[in-house]
């Protein structure tokens, strides 16, 4: 006689039915919804909101949510950019401390252009961007390199070709040399995140050693523009 579980993996085979389920499958019945993190969808009201999201809504009083995926936040200080960072900086898996540094970094540099704002004219105070997380992104942006260089074999010699890079490996490099910059940045013996605060503000600025990166890596790729047609060898 055929085991029980075996017989259940034959009923479900004739059924149609997938012969093995996930976990993640058969933790929630259906009578439980997706949760919502978008954050933006909590700051508007009711009326607003399209037919199908209100029937939603309305559904989320009387029946159970699924829980949020740990990746995904609600939260309105939740930043993907800001995560991704922290994650690259943390060093042996403490990110108790990489956390604590990217919130020492956005609180120094908050409180850099407070005092800036306070101590400008009327006039100029407009042009003066006091919120953290707006400088960080245009720093980012400013230190994103658009073209870089890879290194391919050909008759026995190796040529630095220039090569569009991705989104990814755009962002990876810009974080990577801010980070290695705030690392090595030990003339004035100051801790990690007062480094970091002021590199990123002088990127926001358009100045620093990160900038100067990117243009010798662009005036590089400039330089090789002969060897182009070798990525597609």
């Amino acid at each position: 006689m055929a085991a029980p579980s075996c017989r259940l993996f034959v009923q479900r085979i004739k059924a149609g039915l997938p012969s093995l389920i996930q976990v993640r499958w058969s933790r929630y019945n259906p009578q439980y919804l997706d949760p919502v993190p978008d954050k933006e969808k909590y700051s508007l009201p009711i009326e607003e909101l399209s037919k199908e999201d209100r029937e939603e809504w309305e559904l989320k009083v009387v029946r159970p949510i699924k829980a949020c995926p740990p990746g995904l936040s609600s939260s309105v200080f939740t930043d993907p950019a800001i995560s991704k960072f922290t994650n690259m900086m943390m060093k042996g898996g403490d990110k108790i401390l990489s956390r604590h540094i990217m919130n020492k970094t956005l609180e120094k540099i908050k409180r850099i252009q407070l005092e800036k704002y306070y101590k400008a004219n009327p006039a100029e105070r407009e042009n003066i961007v006091c919120n953290p997380y707006v400088i960080f992104h245009e720093a980012m942006d400013r230190c994103t390199p658009v073209i870089g260089l890879t290194s391919i074999l050909k008759g026995g010699k190796s040529y630095q070709v220039p090569v569009p890079l991705t989104d990814k490996k755009r962002r990876f490099m810009a974080m990577k040399w801010i980070i290695t910059e705030g690392r090595e940045k030990k003339a004035r013996r100051t801790v990690m995140y007062d480094r970091l605060a002021d590199i990123l503000l002088e990127a926001f600025h358009g100045q620093g050693n990160i900038i100067k990166k990117k243009h010798d890596l662009h005036k590089m790729a400039e330089a090789n523009r002969a060897f182009a047609h070798f990525r597609w060898w």
